[in-house]
Parts: structure tokens; C-alpha cells; sequence
């Protein structure tokens, strides 16, 4: 969600004639988008203030914004309080704040003709379309497109609700308007964003749910795969599901967030959900798409779960086998219902064990379920080149790196023959690609996390 308000605001940036830089020293304007998740993520923020408040003060013309969760979308006094150097600051996925200071002060920089050529690349956009960054113009093949902001559901460690407001569904016709002006621009994959995607449309009444979107935005010219994230157990309709059996844009990846395997452990989190409502759904997502990957999200350490409550968790990991489980130790956050009211006792180091425990378990499951590929073709969509090497992904998400010096393959559909496979990538090969040679391996399998 923070790189699609990223997104937006650099847009509405270049239409005042500004360009990206990744200089912040040379930089007119330099904008923090923060995520406050996890404390670790909120430290990295005050950090980045610590080191901005030294640039300001050396350049006081900068104008310095802060954007995203850490000001949230409630009264930013303290903020300004505590950060007085900062210029502007923006809720979350509204960069109005900022594109009126910079209009108040007469900061509009004047288009160059390069500028102007770029646009003319574009004329079949209009007014109010997403315009991408000259410097993702022709490089980005997927973009993330926000389709509900905020969440009304509030787990009880959850800060989204706080930062990011009550739930807010966008117009079918205002999404598929970006969605139109992405797919002209170059991008060939979407990924529809909420915080409980599913809940899309039920803010409205006789409003239109995620099923009948999906089929709108299927219809797109351009796009050639469909995405969405985060799911919710309790949402997960079946018409959402053949849905995505049914449409061939909307790719065989669900990720749904578990958090727990304990009945407890989800009670205390306010989940709505049994462990065998969720191994339920497992086996009903599966049956309905076929191929189908699933991902899940899983928390360790919430307050109050013993040694024997993890292990359910461990357990459920063990028995669904999905492709792909984000994992975190708890972080107690402010105004959640588990900050104000639980005591976190399970130990930083408990914590860590917990985690390294899921890690290994996953990284054995994932071999296992790659490995099944070897040998296979199968269709990736080709992202980027990296370390000399195209990278894209399945249908399902996985991560492919493939050798080939030929072309240009950035946005191009490829069948692929996987000639090796690790938990985190697979390695394949070009049809006719010479057979006694065997693609160079990314080092000991490991990608940067930034990049999964």
C-alpha cells in the first residue's frame, strides 16, 4: 500500500513538472513514507527524521514531507511539535497536503521538452489518471492499485485501523480508470490492494463486491495478469473463488493471513475463526482452483501464547504445506487493544525461536513443493533484469531467474523450462537454450527481501 501512495504522489509531483532523484543532497523536495506495522519499521522512520533534520538545517529551501502511517489520518500536532522541521505532513494516500504547499509557494518547476516528449508517449490518458514516474515509464510491468483504504475490523494487534482510518471503498470506475491508464503506459500486471481486500464494496450499500470487480478489470486491454491482497478468512467467499478459477487474467495465488494455529491464540487476536475453519478453507480454495498457491501471514509471541499454542501453529504449517508464510514476532503498537491491555510476555528470545522455528519448517516445505517443478515449462512474466539475469514470476508467485542475452525481455510472457529449484527461486531455461550447460545459480539461493 506505502509504494502505491509512493506511486501516487510522485505522479501528481511530475504533473507539477518536478523529476525523481535519487540524490536526496540535490533534491528540491524529499518526501518519507512510513510504515509503523512493527516498532523496527517505526525506528527506521526516526532515524531517516534524525538524518533529514541535518539536511534541513544545511538547506533550509528543502521542503521536507512526511507521509504514511506514522502521521496517520488523525490530528499531526505532536508530530509537528516534536519534527518542526518538517514542511508538510500527509495522511496516508493523500498527497493533496503537499501538492497545495508546494502550489502555495510557487514551487512549479518548468516541463522540459524531454518531459513533453514523454507525455506525448501518452496522449490516451486524461485528466486524473495515475501517470507514472518518468523513471518507471517503460520499466514497470507491475503495479500495485489500492481498491479499500483502511479497515474496520481491528485485530486486536493491529495499528492499521488507528493510522489509516475506517474502511473506504474507491469506484469501481475510478480503479479501472487507473487501471486503463496503467495498462497504457506499459504495465502488464495489476495487484488490487486493501488491508482485507475481500471486504471490497461492503462499505456500500448494494455496493459491488471483489468477484464483480475482478471480472471489470478483467476486461481491461493490456493487462495480462490480476492479483489482489490481503484476504481474510472470514470474506473468502466462494464467488470470490471461481472468480479466480474462471477468469484467465486472475492469477492461481491467494494470500491468507492464519496469523495463528491456535483457537486461543485467535480469540485473543479477535480473528473470527477456528484453526479448523481455516484448514477448511485451505481445502476448499484448493478445490475450487486448481494449481493454486497459497501464502499466509503468521505472528509469534502474541501475548499470552504458551510453548503448546505455538506448536498448533507449527503444526497447521506443517500439515497445509503453503507456498509461502510471512512471519513476524509480535510488536506491541500504540492504541491497539493488545498494547493497552495484554502484557507482552513472551520473551524477545522465545520470540526469535519461535521465528526460527516457522523459518526452517517452511524452507523445508517450499523445497519441497518447488522441487515438484523441476523439469516443468512453465509461463513467467518477465520484471526486470538482475544481476544479469531475467527475473519474473509464475502464475503462482514464484520467483524464476532465467539467462539470455538476446533481447530485451522486460514485460514479455515467457515459457520457461525449470532446470533448478530452491525454497526461495527456481532457475529455468529458454526453449532450444543449449542443454549441456546449466544456468549460472543466484548465490546459495538467496534474493534480497526486497525483492520477493
Amino acid at each position: 500500500m506505502n509504494e502505491a501512495d509512493s506511486q501516487r504522489l510522485a505522479s501528481e509531483l511530475e504533473r507539477l513538472g518536478l523529476r525523481q532523484t535519487a540524490d536526496a543532497d540535490s533534491a528540491d523536495v524529499i518526501v518519507l513514507n512510513t510504515c509503523v506495522v512493527r516498532q523496527s519499521a517505526e525506528d527506521r522512520a526516526y532515524g531517516r527524521l534524525g538524518q533529514l533534520k541535518r539536511l534541513k538545517e544545511e538547506h533550509p529551501d528543502k521542503v521536507i514531507g512526511l507521509m504514511g502511517c506514522l502521521v496517520g489520518v488523525r490530528d499531526p500536532l505532536p508530530l509537528r511539535q516534536k519534527f518542526p522541521f518538517v514542511d508538510v505532513f500527509l495522511p496516508p494516500s493523500e498527497p493533496a497536503p503537499l501538492v497545495s504547499f508546494l502550489a502555495d509557494k510557487g514551487i512549479e518547476a518548468e516541463i522540459r521538452a524531454e518531459q513533453a516528449r514523454e507525455r506525448a508517449n501518452r496522449d490516451a490518458l486524461q485528466d486524473g489518471d495515475l501517470i507514472l514516474p518518468a523513471h518507471e515509464l517503460g520499466e514497470l510491468v507491475s503495479a500495485h492499485v489500492p481498491i479499500v483504504y483502511g479497515c474496520s475490523h481491528a485485530c486486536t494487534f493491529c495499528i492499521i485501523p488507528f493510522r489509516r482510518g475506517i474502511e473506504r471503498s474507491r469506484s469501481v470506475g475510478e480503479i479501472v480508470q487507473e487501471v486503463r491508464s496503467l495498462a497504457a503506459q506499459g504495465v502488464k500486471e495489476v495487484t488490487l490492494l486493501g488491508q482485507i481486500v475481500d471486504r471490497y464494496g461492503k462499505d456500500i450499500e448494494d455496493g459491488p463486491d471483489l468477484a464483480e470487480l475482478l471480472r471489470v478489470v478483467h476486461e481491461v486491454e493490456g493487462i495480462e495478469r490480476i492479483r489482489f491482497l490481503t484476504s481474510h478468512p472470514n470474506w473468502m467467499t466462494d464467488n470470490l473463488l471461481d472468480a479466480v478459477a474462471e477468469l484467465p487474467k486472475v492469477m492461481e495465488h491467494i494470500e491468507v493471513p492464519v496469523q495463528a494455529g491456535s483457537d486461543a491464540v485467535l480469540e485473543t487476536m479477535k480473528r473470527g475463526y477456528s484453526n479448523a475453519d481455516y484448514r477448511r478453507l485451505v481445502e476448499r480454495i484448493r478445490d475450487r482452483i486448481p494449481n493454486v498457491a497459497i501464502h499466509t501471514d503468521i505472528i509469534v509471541g502474541m501475548p499470552g501464547e504458551s510453548d503448546e499454542q505455538f506448536m498448533e501453529t507449527y503444526t497447521l504449517l506443517e500439515d497445509l504445506k503453503l507456498d509461502k508464510a510471512h512471519i513476524a514476532m509480535y510488536s506491541p503498537r500504540p492504541h491497539t487493544v493488545s498494547q493497552r491491555r495484554m502484557d507482552d510476555d513472551v520473551s524477545a528470545e522465545e520470540k526469535k525461536r519461535r521465528l526460527q522455528m516457522l523459518d526452517d519448517l517452511q524452507q523445508r516445505v517450499v523445497s519441497e513443493i518447488n522441487r515438484q517443478f523441476l523439469g516443468q515449462s512453465v509461463e513467467i512474466l518477465v520484471e526486470s533484469d538482475h544481476r544479469g539475469k531475467w527475473r519474473g514470476r509464475t502464475r503462482q508467485n514464484k520467483l524464476v531467474f532465467f539467462e539470455d542475452d538476446s533481447r530485451d525481455w522486460r514485460g514479455e510472457l515467457v515459457d520457461v523450462e525449470i532446470v533448478w529449484t530452491g525454497p526461495w527461486s527456481m532457475q529455468g531455461r529458454l526453449p532450444g537454450a543449449a542443454k549441456g550447460i546449466e544456468p549460472s545459480l543466484v548465490k546459495d539461493d538467496i534474493i534480497p527481501l526486497s525483492s520477493l
